[in-house]
């Protein structure tokens, strides 16, 4: 293979493994994931301000349970109390007198207790359609991502396939060959070598002046020149 073919086939080989890069890191799938994700830091955001505006409510409900239960056990004694045989008028009195005060803050706790729960419930309400909303997306989430890893993977063993080949055609060269064209390459990327189209360079897209282009056209065979402009090796 001649230096021009040898050439052409480099450009194919380093144009095939950018694309096949750029595709790994522009997959469908990323997009998806980012467009789920940002939906799903919606609704974190959502659920965390519910869960704040609930939980002031839940310890108040809490606290008037645990108050509500405590009452209500001890005017389970007094009661007891009174039924007992052996106490005296006075002492039943006092049992009594207690037993009144015992109910009247029961019914207190227990009017604070349903109206914390009936504050509490759509709270709740509200916590539990932000989960209920958000588990499929969490389960979509981690579908994307069992994707993306597997095709990149595939890319990644294309990508490595595709740069063995690329090193071989590389060491086809003649040495000043490849030292112009791996120069190239390091300055301006994609490949070293580029295409003469309808009079432009098709690696920075520049048309040849005519006077590059009378030389470009005049060149003898194998005879390599640069483009003016980004230094690729010019190809027919």
């Amino acid at each position: 293979m001649d230096t021009p073919d040898a050439l052409r086939a480099l450009t194919e080989a380093d144009r095939w493994i950018e694309r096949v890069i750029a595709q790994r890191e522009h997959l469908p799938e990323l997009t998806e994931l980012a467009t789920v994700e940002s939906e799903l830091r919606g609704l974190l955001a959502a659920l965390n301000e519910a869960q704040a505006s609930a939980q002031p409510v839940r310890e108040r409900y809490q606290n008037a349970q645990a108050v509500s239960a405590k009452l209500a056990a001890r005017a389970r004694d007094l009661a007891a109390s009174l039924d007992s045989a052996g106490a005296s008028a006075r002492e039943l009195a006092a049992v009594q007198h207690e037993l009144e005060q015992v109910r009247a803050r029961l019914s207190e706790a227990e009017d604070e207790e349903l109206g914390a729960l009936l504050e509490l419930e759509p709270l709740d309400d509200t916590i539990a359609a932000v989960k209920e909303r958000a588990q499929p997306q969490v389960e979509h989430r981690t579908q994307l991502q069992s994707a993306i890893a597997e095709l990149r993977a595939t890319l990644d063993e294309e990508i490595a396939a595709l740069r063995t080949t690329r090193e071989d055609l590389a060491h086809g060269l003649d040495a000043a060959a490849r030292q112009r064209y791996e120069a190239a390459l390091a300055r301006v990327g994609t490949s070293g070598a580029a295409f003469v189209s309808s009079g432009r360079c098709d690696g920075c897209r520049i048309a040849l002046s005519p006077l590059d282009l009378d030389r470009f056209n005049q060149l003898a065979p194998g005879v390599v020149m640069d483009c003016p402009e980004c230094g690729r090796m010019l190809l027919r």
